[in-house]
């Protein structure tokens, strides 16, 4: 199986005032293509830095991170925006949409920085991606105009139109009702299904039980590590939510 990330031994240390805060304390593991993780610890357990590291927007105080075969620590600024970039999905809680602008233009944006693309060849890439998360009758809504499900589905197809090795999503139904929550759960499963290689980082322990594997985070050490043998549907368990439960 391809190695996707590999964590060799990883710590992040910061300079408060005079002390030293010791956030990640020798975290190893590796996630392989196909995968689909939640990455689950309480405020304080190291989670936010561990998701900064595996993002490329912050660099180990020591060990090595390795993504898509290429070693992350002793890169550049540029270099790791490019590959951060080209290789990593983000999906964020807040969405991160630019407001008063299409979903296709929102879409196309990871695109831009991508000089072989055309800017025919990003609006048609951005559509496919936004065909691909149901919302083919919502291309030229801004986000202004759509429910919070439709800006998650959105900030979604932006994290697919480069064809990343990676989808790294932070807490991506923190701020969704019950429902809508389901209703993006089932959409990750579906591109689980599809081979994507998925990371969510959530403080939320039922999303665990839709992810094929479970990384537990606390004081800056892995605590558990477990695949999950029983996956369950969160299209079966939308089925037997309330209809009225907006």
């Amino acid at each position: 199986m391809k190695e996707i990330i590999k964590l060799e031994d990883i710590t992040r240390d910061f300079i408060v005032g005079d002390e030293t805060v010791h956030a990640l304390r020798g975290v190893s593991f590796t996630i392989y293509e196909g995968e689909f993780v939640t990455i689950m610890g309480t405020s304080g357990s190291g989670k936010s830095t561990l998701l900064n590291t595996l993002g490329c927007l912050d660099t180990p105080t020591r060990g090595e991170y390795y993504l898509d075969g290429v070693s992350v620590r002793t890169m550049g600024k540029n270099a790791r925006a490019t590959l951060r970039n080209r290789k990593i999905g983000f999906v964020f809680q807040s969405y991160n949409l630019l407001p008063k602008t299409t979903a296709i233009e929102n879409v196309e944006l990871p695109l831009m920085y991508n000089p072989s693309y055309s800017a025919a060849a990003r609006r048609e890439k951005a559509i496919e991606s936004l065909i691909a998360v149901g919302l083919g009758d919502r291309l030229s809504h801004k986000s202004n105009q759509m429910s919070g499900g439709q800006m998650q589905r959105v900030a979604i197809a932006r994290a697919l139109v480069n064809d990343p090795a990676v989808i790294l999503a932070d807490e991506a139904t923190g701020n969704l009702d019950t429902r809508t929550s389901y209703d993006i759960l089932v959409l990750f499963q579906r591109l689980h299904a599809e081979g994507r290689t998925i990371i969510f980082v959530t403080h939320n322990p039922e999303i665990a039980q839709y992810s094929s594997r479970n990384i537990l985070l606390k004081d800056g050490r892995v605590v558990s590590d477990v695949s999950n043998d029983n996956i369950l549907s969160a299209a079966e368990a939308l089925a037997k939510l309330p209809k009225n439960d907006d």
